[in-house]
Protein backbone atom coordinates (compact mmCIF):
# COMPACT_ATOMS: atom_id res chain seq x y z
CA UNK A 1 0.00 0.00 0.00
CA UNK A 2 3.04 2.07 0.69
CA UNK A 3 4.20 1.83 -2.74
CA UNK A 4 1.59 2.66 -4.40
CA UNK A 5 1.47 6.13 -2.26
CA UNK A 6 4.58 6.35 -3.28
CA UNK A 7 4.55 5.74 -7.04
CA UNK A 8 7.19 3.36 -6.30
CA UNK A 9 7.18 0.98 -8.93
CA UNK A 10 10.00 -1.06 -7.20
CA UNK A 11 8.67 -1.76 -4.28
CA UNK A 12 5.03 -2.48 -5.56
CA UNK A 13 6.95 -5.02 -7.57
CA UNK A 14 8.97 -6.67 -4.68
CA UNK A 15 5.48 -7.60 -3.22
CA UNK A 16 3.98 -9.75 -6.43
CA UNK A 17 4.88 -13.49 -6.35
CA UNK A 18 5.96 -15.07 -9.28
CA UNK A 19 2.82 -15.72 -11.74
CA UNK A 20 0.71 -12.37 -9.82
CA UNK A 21 -2.63 -12.01 -12.09
CA UNK A 22 -4.30 -8.87 -12.01
CA UNK A 23 -8.09 -10.07 -12.64
CA UNK A 24 -10.43 -7.28 -14.31
CA UNK A 25 -14.02 -8.64 -16.41
CA UNK A 26 -12.19 -7.76 -19.76
CA UNK A 27 -8.60 -8.38 -19.14
CA UNK A 28 -5.88 -10.49 -17.05
CA UNK A 29 -2.28 -8.63 -16.80
CA UNK A 30 0.70 -10.57 -15.47
CA UNK A 31 3.21 -8.78 -12.88
CA UNK A 32 4.79 -7.15 -16.11
CA UNK A 33 1.83 -5.66 -17.45
CA UNK A 34 0.44 -4.54 -14.14
CA UNK A 35 3.60 -2.48 -13.30
CA UNK A 36 3.85 -0.74 -16.60
CA UNK A 37 0.17 -0.06 -16.68
CA UNK A 38 1.41 1.66 -13.11
CA UNK A 39 3.99 3.45 -14.59
CA UNK A 40 1.92 4.68 -17.17
CA UNK A 41 -1.15 5.35 -15.11
CA UNK A 42 1.81 7.68 -12.25
CA UNK A 43 3.21 9.59 -15.78
CA UNK A 44 -0.07 11.05 -17.02
CA UNK A 45 -1.29 11.80 -13.54
CA UNK A 46 1.06 12.71 -11.37
CA UNK A 47 -0.98 13.33 -8.51
CA UNK A 48 -2.75 10.49 -8.44
CA UNK A 49 -3.15 9.31 -5.08
CA UNK A 50 -4.77 6.88 -2.94
CA UNK A 51 -6.68 6.55 0.31
CA UNK A 52 -7.75 2.89 1.86
CA UNK A 53 -9.17 1.26 4.76
CA UNK A 54 -7.59 -1.22 6.80
CA UNK A 55 -7.52 -4.89 5.09
CA UNK A 56 -10.37 -7.33 5.96
CA UNK A 57 -10.52 -11.07 5.66
CA UNK A 58 -12.86 -12.74 3.33
CA UNK A 59 -14.28 -16.02 3.40
CA UNK A 60 -12.61 -17.27 0.79
CA UNK A 61 -8.86 -16.35 2.02
CA UNK A 62 -8.47 -13.25 0.26
CA UNK A 63 -8.07 -9.93 1.77
CA UNK A 64 -10.66 -6.66 0.58
CA UNK A 65 -9.35 -3.35 0.22
CA UNK A 66 -11.68 -0.46 -0.35
CA UNK A 67 -9.98 1.84 -2.48
CA UNK A 68 -10.32 5.62 -2.93
CA UNK A 69 -8.51 7.13 -5.63
CA UNK A 70 -7.89 9.89 -8.27
CA UNK A 71 -5.56 12.79 -10.34
CA UNK A 72 -5.45 14.98 -12.93
CA UNK A 73 -4.65 13.66 -16.43
CA UNK A 74 -2.23 16.16 -17.04
CA UNK A 75 0.52 13.83 -18.92
CA UNK A 76 -0.09 11.78 -22.18
CA UNK A 77 -1.07 8.19 -20.80
CA UNK A 78 1.27 5.68 -22.52
CA UNK A 79 -0.15 2.56 -21.94
CA UNK A 80 1.57 -0.72 -23.78
CA UNK A 81 0.08 -2.01 -26.73
CA UNK A 82 -2.66 0.95 -26.59
CA UNK A 83 -2.96 4.09 -28.23
CA UNK A 84 -1.82 7.52 -26.41
CA UNK A 85 -4.07 9.18 -24.83
CA UNK A 86 -2.76 13.34 -24.77
CA UNK A 87 -3.52 15.17 -21.83
CA UNK A 88 -6.83 16.40 -21.11
CA UNK A 89 -6.85 18.11 -17.73
CA UNK A 90 -10.16 16.18 -16.45
CA UNK A 91 -9.36 15.34 -12.89
CA UNK A 92 -10.63 11.64 -12.29
CA UNK A 93 -12.54 10.39 -9.14
CA UNK A 94 -12.79 6.28 -8.91
CA UNK A 95 -15.89 5.67 -7.00
CA UNK A 96 -15.06 3.94 -3.36
CA UNK A 97 -14.51 0.39 -4.15
CA UNK A 98 -12.56 -2.83 -2.87
CA UNK A 99 -9.96 -4.59 -4.10
CA UNK A 100 -9.48 -8.20 -3.01
CA UNK A 101 -6.16 -9.54 -2.53
CA UNK A 102 -5.02 -13.22 -2.58
CA UNK A 103 -1.53 -14.19 -1.23
CA UNK A 104 1.18 -16.87 -0.85
CA UNK A 105 2.82 -16.09 2.38
CA UNK A 106 3.79 -12.26 2.12
CA UNK A 107 3.20 -12.09 -1.97
CA UNK A 108 0.58 -11.07 -3.91
CA UNK A 109 -0.71 -13.77 -6.31
CA UNK A 110 -3.81 -12.43 -7.58
CA UNK A 111 -5.68 -8.68 -7.01
CA UNK A 112 -8.96 -8.68 -7.94
CA UNK A 113 -11.32 -5.41 -7.94
CA UNK A 114 -14.70 -5.28 -7.53
CA UNK A 115 -16.27 -4.79 -10.55
CA UNK A 116 -18.39 -1.59 -10.11
CA UNK A 117 -19.57 1.23 -12.97
CA UNK A 118 -17.04 3.55 -13.16
CA UNK A 119 -14.41 1.54 -10.92
CA UNK A 120 -10.98 0.90 -11.48
CA UNK A 121 -9.11 0.47 -13.79
CA UNK A 122 -11.81 1.07 -16.22
CA UNK A 123 -13.16 3.98 -15.12
CA UNK A 124 -10.20 6.11 -15.44
CA UNK A 125 -10.15 5.99 -19.02
CA UNK A 126 -14.18 6.63 -19.07
CA UNK A 127 -13.81 9.80 -16.97
CA UNK A 128 -11.31 11.30 -19.54
CA UNK A 129 -13.28 10.42 -22.25
CA UNK A 130 -11.61 7.53 -23.87
CA UNK A 131 -14.27 5.47 -26.26
CA UNK A 132 -13.31 1.82 -25.81
CA UNK A 133 -11.40 1.81 -22.38
CA UNK A 134 -8.75 -1.20 -22.77
CA UNK A 135 -9.01 -2.57 -19.12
Amino acid sequence: MEGLRRHDIAMIGSTFAPGLRFVTPVRSMDAVQTLAFLSALYTGFPDWHYDNDPPEPQANGSWGVKWRQGGTHIQTLALPGFPEVPATNRKVKIPEHYFYYRLDGDKLTQIRPDPVPGGAPRGIFEQIGVSLPPL
